[in-house]
């Protein structure tokens, strides 16, 4: 997007986002944590909810003001009008709204949900635009930039802090709980849950990495990149290792981590427990969800495998490597030089071989494969929403009880078809 066509994308999603704040309003189970404190005032002030919204965004971005200090640039400066339409558009969508309160509790939990998803789509288009940040959000990356915190921790710290002080504040004021309800609860779980699930089933949105181009080696000839997948117990790594040293090829798989650390910053022993493992996606996204409002900010298992991603690239780039597991046949998937690995062997083989290899019972070995297998197909399905293993994403798709000499010459086979047929376009191109 051009930069016209992302700050209409977030005025659009800012007036989208106020929407989902008035329609959650008027379920009448609360509000969301960021408006809690103003609509808690505004139940007991004669000012409108978008009138004290615009009071407290001022306030934030006071405090950030003295937080960042010499830090605080002019692009934090464009909360300052942001607040004002954002403000606006409240007063404008609760107008619109009119005088509409579900009064039976299934309809105000419907309506709840529906200013949640609304809510969700609005966060989503502002940090698509990536053109400003809403106060809060800029509150908190301000405290993460100052004092190294964690963004996602501190989005939730955050969250509960402005709950506590809206039930407070109404307490004080009201003399009973205002504004604050299981609803302030449901839409801190779940707007930045769609948030961030509309960031990962919508890429197209975001600028695509270009792909690996393998360079010319060995006198001109495309230098080949073979990626592996493999179930738990195959024998994978083993044959990749085989398959580079016959073919003079440089081994990548545990030598990753190490650049993968580097350019996280986390410590190779956190890299390893977390790469190419996901234990249930929906949880993952539940608990990561702050990550939903941050345009600049990734959780720590997605910064990894963008790392991970920009290693595997850069090692393709090399050409003539073994790179085993980590996604890398979908990461290489637009290189022409790549060639995709997918190595099984029925479970009872690679039960005996665990059984072999690491001293473990049938019953341990049967576990872990199991649980192996599940983590990885989880982690591919998760970063690549395909199915881990299927035989269409794969060049070749080969059982390891043939043997590492068969597998050696059927790749090497593969190979050649593939260059044939590349010299066949190329010549009647």
């Amino acid at each position: 997007m051009n930069k016209a066509q992302r700050y209409l994308v977030f005025l659009v999603g800012l007036f989208v986002n106020s929407l989902g704040v008035s329609v959650i309003t008027k379920a009448d189970l609360g509000t969301s944590p960021i408006s809690s404190i103003p609509y808690v005032l505004s139940l007991n002030f004669p000012f409108s909810l978008g009138a004290f919204t615009v009071v407290f965004s001022f306030l934030l971005i006071a405090i950030q003001l003295v937080i960042l200090r010499r830090n605080f640039k002019a692009e934090h400066a464009l909360q300052i009008p942001v607040s004002f339409l954002f403000g606006i558009f409240i007063d404008l969508t609760m107008a619109m709204l009119g005088d509409f309160v579900p009064t039976l509790y299934p309809f105000k939990l419907l309506f709840l949900l529906v200013g949640c998803v609304i809510l969700g789509v609005g966060v989503y288009m502002e940090v698509v635009a990536d053109v400003a940040m809403l106060p809060g959000e800029s509150f908190v990356r301000a405290v993460c930039t100052t004092w190294k915190t964690e963004f996602g921790l501190t989005k939730i710290c955050f969250d509960v802090s402005l709950a506590v002080i809206a039930a407070v504040l109404s307490l004080v004021l009201a003399h009973r709980l205002q504004g604050v309800r299981e609803g302030t609860i449901l839409a801190a779980l779940l707007v930045g849950f769609l948030a961030r699930l509309l960031g990962r089933l919508l890429p197209f949105t975001k600028p695509k990495a270009s792909p690996a181009a393998a360079p010319a080696q060995d006198g001109g000839q495309p230098g080949w990149v073979i990626s592996i997948g493999r179930q738990f117990g195959s024998g994978g790594r083993e044959i990749g290792k085989y398959l580079a040293d016959q073919l003079g090829f440089a081994f990548y798989d545990k030598e990753l981590i190490r650049e993968i650390a580097g350019i996280t910053g986390y410590s190779e022993d956190y890299v390893q427990k977390r790469e190419e493992s996901m234990t249930n996606s929906l949880l993952y996204d539940l608990v990561n969800q702050m990550y939903g409002h941050a345009a600049d900010q990734s959780a720590p298992k997605d910064a990894i495998f963008q790392a991970q991603s920009a290693v595997i690239r850069d090692c393709a780039a090399k050409g003539r490597c073994v790179i085993v597991g980590r996604c890398s046949d979908y990461i290489l998937r637009d290189d022409a030089h790549c060639l995709s690995l997918f190595l099984h062997a029925p479970l009872a083989w690679r039960v005996q071989r665990k059984m072999a290899t690491e001293h473990w019972t049938q019953a341990q070995a049967r576990s872990e494969i199991a649980k192996t297998d599940k983590r990885r197909g989880d982690n591919y399905r998760y970063y690549t929403r395909q199915i881990w293993g299927h035989a269409d994403h794969y060049d070749l798709c080969v059982d390891t009880r043939l043997g590492k000499e068969y597998i050696l010459q059927a790749v090497q086979q593969a190979i050649a078809q593939r260059e044939r047929l590349a010299a066949q376009r190329q010549a009647g191109g």
